[in-house]
């Protein structure tokens, strides 16, 4: 006899998989940088330009993927989103230049955009809305899972075969889950691999997202962006995902430049704090929907969860006051474990408060966008305020700041339902 979560489980590693490959993926290019570099003869503006480029079409094309999902379905936009990214990352690893490697990079980017967009569908089709921190935040965990192993395995595959073969590792798994999707993922009103009283239970309260998957519903986008809630979701994600990306594009560099690291144990250290997020971020998404049991979904009340776990989160401005580099894993941990948890605790948030279910991948692709707009500047911030100041330290301040901000406009922006005139859901009173 299968038990009550059977399904869902399956559903929650079908999308770790998918976001975990998806950051193995962004990383490759900044484990290789210097034998790129050196082999192809690319200057320091150049290689910043590679790094840079698939978050310039992901920003471009999240939204239009959320509408799309809303039009085609979870599955299609997922497979067709990671088929095109996988073959973009085999390419980059064929690639013989600066030009063909940064195309491939803006392909790559067009397929990753689906994911988020896509995920949150997902999640809204399988998970009970007393479920949904938790597979928010294993969802956005593999934002944490594939930096931890890709600075380490692609470390390894690169220093011991070359830069080529990281862009295979990642086409390999990128291959590897895709056909997972493609065979196993099913909506569960068709799934075999869930028992009757799971199928029931996931129907009656994760609300009706469009029948066969295909919605022909839901509102338009300016009545999403008229929406004061929808506004400072939109702010308060891209304040957290700014020191996201500060920290994937950074930290090796910091903990070499800062506590003389080489970068093998750069790459080592980098690891550390992912991989206590991932666990970390998971038992804080479980805890939220404990502590939210018996309360209506749309009464918002994950706010103030997502407010504690920003404010934690500037604990990185206590960098520059720290010596030891095992103090910062530490605080770098900390600080990761709380991001994480408040980027897919707003993602959860965002499900709560919408009226009609059929917005979810256009609302979700908006509050990509936030993030992905703050994400785009942070390296390049990070960069001028490191050689504005001398230094890294108000680098950290820059970004504890922002998580502050962040968390005052989810506290304050984020109190009524978005779109809810004239809609009808039955996710506002608990089971």
């Amino acid at each position: 006899m299968r038990t009550m979560r059977t399904g869902r489980t399956l559903v929650y590693l079908l999308l770790l998989g998918a976001v975990t490959v998806n950051y193995v993926d962004r990383v490759i290019l900044s484990v290789a940088a210097k034998p790129v570099s050196q082999e192809l003869g690319l200057s320091a503006p150049e290689l910043g330009l590679l790094l840079s480029a698939f978050l310039w079409s992901y920003l471009v094309f999240v939204l239009p993927w959320g509408i799309l999902t809303d039009r085609i379905g979870t599955k299609p936009s997922t497979v067709s989103g990671l088929a095109l990214w996988t073959v973009a990352t085999l390419l980059t690893g064929l690639s013989g230049g600066f030009g063909s490697i940064f195309a491939f990079r803006l392909i790559m980017g067009v397929g990753e955009a689906s994911t988020y967009p896509a995920g949150a569908a997902a999640i809204r089709e399988w998970i009970p809305t007393r479920e949904r921190g938790l597979a928010t935040t294993v969802f956005n965990a593999g934002g944490y899972a594939g930096p931890a192993i890709g600075s380490v395995v692609v470390g390894f595959l690169v220093g011991q075969f070359g830069w080529r073969s990281g862009f295979y590792f990642g086409a390999i798994i990128g291959a590897l889950v895709l056909l997972a999707w493609i065979f196993v993922y099913k909506r569960p009103e068709q799934a075999r691999f869930i028992g009757e009283a799971e199928r029931a239970k996931i129907l009656t309260e994760r609300g009706d997202i469009g029948g066969a998957g295909v919605s022909a519903g839901g509102n338009s986008l300016g009545t999403l962006l008229r929406s004061r809630t929808m506004w400072g979701m939109f702010v308060a994600q891209g304040c957290a995902v700014y020191t996201v990306y500060m920290f994937l594009t950074w930290l090796p560099s910091y903990l070499q430049a800062t506590h003389g690291l080489t970068v093998l144990k750069s790459g080592l250290y980098t690891a550390v704090p992912y991989a206590v997020a991932v666990p970390g971020t998971m038992l804080i998404g479980y805890l939220s929907d404990r502590l939210l049991r018996g309360q209506p979904a749309g009464s918002g009340r994950r706010r103030v969860i997502v407010t504690v776990t920003m404010l934690v989160s500037s604990c990185i401005l206590l960098t520059p006051f720290v010596s030891s580099a095992p103090l910062i894993l530490v605080l770098f941990s900390l600080s990761l474990t709380s991001i994480g948890s408040a980027v897919g605790l707003n993602i959860a948030l965002l499900n709560d408060l919408l009226a009609d279910p059929a917005d979810t991948g256009r609302a979700n692709g908006i509050l990509m966008v936030g993030g992905n707009g703050f994400g785009v500047l942070a390296p390049i911030i990070t960069g001028f305020v490191i050689s504005w100041s001398g230094g890294y330290g108000m680098a950290f301040v820059v970004a504890g700041a922002l998580l502050v901000v962040g968390a005052v406009l989810t506290m304050t922006m984020t109190r009524s339902p978005i779109a809810a005139r004239g809609a009808v859901t039955t996710e506002l009173v608990p089971s």
